[in-house]
């Protein structure tokens, strides 16, 4: 009875959660499009964009991480019933996120030349300089149309990113296929081409997020008489008080993660490439923790905004048991394919390069095991953190992820994968570890946070 009590919100968390996961997989099957046919040109190639994504992903989890801020506090005031004041959010984290992606951009253009300086492969190196400028040049759309995003999500009508990513998508595979290989008259630009092509289905997914809003009568109450030439410094900072925080839990995570990118780049191209193979399937599947990361963010928000904190406490578990059975299928799927997954990147006709390939077949189907058992934790402390900032509370739960990742998933990385020589296996261990500490911490911290708000509560 008690259990039924939970899952009979997995329809409505469902429902809410399927057009954000197919919007976040749609930004991460850009990428996998891009590693499926740069793959074709050799592991070089891949392990190239995995550098070059080394650095990308750092400003964008920044920047998403960031945009985030918005979501809590637009649905708090859906559940406020307050128009007023969720135009206002709208406003500001507009204005944020432009800012913010222009200032990342210029921080990615400044630090590009480090590439050369890092101690990679050199035949990686040049390709992962052009590769990343494009990239950069594609934060400014990106974080624009997540201020877009996070606003409709906050509102819980989550489709329309995922409209604008599938057609982002469709875009991406074309120009891809015309720009990496040179067809169609294009001039062959190889994982140059691949940037490109990212950029401008970045563009085309902004602008049709903006005309999706504007014609969509569900938003103009909100757009409706909207001005841009009042600013309120007081809803910024609280805006900032938020972001910044959630952008340093991303930025923790994903630091992590482009630090083993680093540390298996020292190894080689062949454990980098393998390295990206295995980040990327797992990026898919931590696509769900994500989409239901944003479902715990609505559901808790909104019950903030009526102050139900025993209601807020319940959706929350029950998208927590939702994720767990995500997660669990998940570890069996990559433990059963785990030998034939790698296979989708890599070409075995490849004469020329066929030692290279079948050792980062092997090397990659050893990560993947190493994923299933982490895909729980990653899961479950991805949908614990969403749930955390639906309820405001970020400031903890950085330094939770600090801790976690920096101080105790990254010494192990190192000294398993570098000082004691177990290659990019023990750069993957140190990650399992890391996550499993961060599920952990933060579990606890949000079962204390939600019985404090009921006790609390009872009281007043």
């Amino acid at each position: 009875m008690i259990l039924s009590s939970y899952t009979k919100e997995f329809t409505y968390n469902i429902k809410l959660a399927i057009p954000v996961i197919t919007a976040l997989l749609g930004h991460t099957f850009i990428q996998l499009a891009d590693n499926i046919m740069v793959g074709q040109l050799g592991t070089a190639s891949l392990a190239a964009i995995s550098l070059g994504n080394s650095f990308f992903w750092v400003a964008m989890a920044i920047g998403i991480g960031f945009s985030t801020a918005i979501t809590p506090l637009i649905a708090e005031t859906d559940g406020e019933k307050n128009i007023h004041k969720g135009r206002e959010v709208f406003i500001h984290g507009l204005y944020s996120c432009f800012f913010l992606g222009f200032i990342l951009f210029i921080c990615l253009f400044v630090t590009q030349p480090l590439l050369y300086k890092m101690g990679q492969p050199a035949a990686v190196v040049g390709m992962a300089y052009d590769y990343l400028f494009w990239v950069a040049v594609s934060l400014l759309p990106l974080l624009i149309f997540q201020s877009l995003k996070q606003f409709s999500d906050g509102l819980s009508y989550t489709k329309p990113s995922m409209y604008a990513s599938l057609l982002a998508n469709l875009i991406n595979l074309i120009l891809n296929y015309v720009l990496i290989f040179g067809n169609w008259g294009a001039p062959e630009m190889g994982i140059e081409g691949a940037a490109i092509g990212t950029m401008i289905s970045r563009f085309l997914a902004l602008i049709f997020m903006v005309i999706y809003l504007l014609i969509d009568p569900k938003f103009t109450p909100y757009l409706k008489g909207l001005s841009f030439s009042k600013v309120e410094m007081i809803l910024f900072k609280k805006m900032f008080k938020i972001g910044l925080p959630s952008a340093a839990i991303m930025f923790f995570e994903i630091t992590f993660f482009t630090c083993c990118i680093w540390m298996s780049g020292l190894l080689g191209k062949n454990p980098q490439a393998a390295n990206q193979i295995a980040l990327n399937l797992s990026t898919i599947t931590y696509m769900f923790a994500m989409g239901l990361s944003v479902v715990a963010m609505i559901r808790v928000g909104n019950q903030k905004g009526k102050r139900d904190f025993i209601e807020l406490r319940r959706v929350a578990i029950s998208v927590f048991l939702l994720i767990f059975m995500f997660d669990i299928l998940f570890c069996f799927i990559f433990i059963f394919f785990h030998q034939d997954l790698p296979w989708i990147y890599l070409d075995s006709k490849n004469i020329i390069d066929s030692s290279d390939v079948f050792s980062v077949v092997k090397l990659s189907s050893n990560l993947l095991l190493i994923s299933a058992f982490f895909q729980i934790s990653d899961g479950i402390q991805s949908v614990v953190i969403g749930a955390l900032r639906g309820l405001q509370d970020v400031n903890l739960p950085a330094l939770i992820t600090f801790i976690s990742y920096g101080l105790i998933g990254f010494p192990i990385s190192y000294s398993f994968g570098i000082k004691f020589e177990y290659g990019v296996v023990g750069i993957w261990i140190g990650l399992l570890v890391g996550l499993t500490f961060s599920s952990i911490f933060l579990l606890m911290r949000f079962q204390y946070l939600t019985k404090k708000l009921i006790n609390n509560n009872l009281f007043v």
